[in-house]
């Protein structure tokens, strides 16, 4: 079976894509369900995320264009929080609902397979139906809810908390 030469496919992250993966974070940000965040950032800011040495993965279309990213950082800093990383995925408006979210997650479980990680966890909107099917179907287990987690634009949110265990190695869905 050949691969979709339509699919978008995944690559590790590189700082020159800082300002493609900030253009989709700020377009997730602006639409207010997917995290507490409120203010843009700026592709300087996003260069920042590669000092921590967690995976950062993409996924482009057929031109390259970058249409998602899944970047996962550190849970907690004792020790023993090592292996866990803490995931985000986000992909550009016009791209959702298309597999490219799916397509930057299986990347970057991989990679962080790879990189000795044996958790990745995060947290999730209740409402946000999208991203909870797109989790429950790579693998990711609903723990529980943490109730009145935050605020966003002044309303108490609820966050639904999703794992998935790790195999050093493990390859992409």
């Amino acid at each position: 079976m050949t691969p979709d030469s339509s699919m978008p496919r995944a690559r590790p992250a590189r700082v020159s894509d800082a300002a493609a993966i900030a253009g989709i974070y700020n377009q997730g940000i602006e639409d207010r369900v997917a995290t507490f965040e409120t203010e843009p950032r700026s592709a300087e800011q996003i260069a920042h995320w590669f000092n921590s040495g967690r995976p950062i993965v993409v996924a482009a279309d057929t031109d390259g264009t970058v249409i998602a990213f899944a970047a996962a950082s550190a849970y907690r800093d004792r020790p023993c929080y090592a292996g866990i990383g803490e995931f985000s995925v986000y992909v550009r408006r016009d791209w959702r609902g298309r597999g490219a979210g799916q397509v930057a997650l299986a990347a970057l479980i991989a990679a962080a397979g790879a990189a000795g990680l044996w958790k990745l966890v995060s947290r999730v909107f209740p409402e946000n139906a999208a991203s909870r099917a797109l989790l429950r179907r790579m693998g990711f287990r609903e723990v529980g809810v943490y109730q009145r987690h935050g605020q966003l634009d002044g309303v108490w949110r609820d966050c639904v908390i999703v794992e998935r265990l790790l195999e050093q190695g493990e390859p992409a869905a």
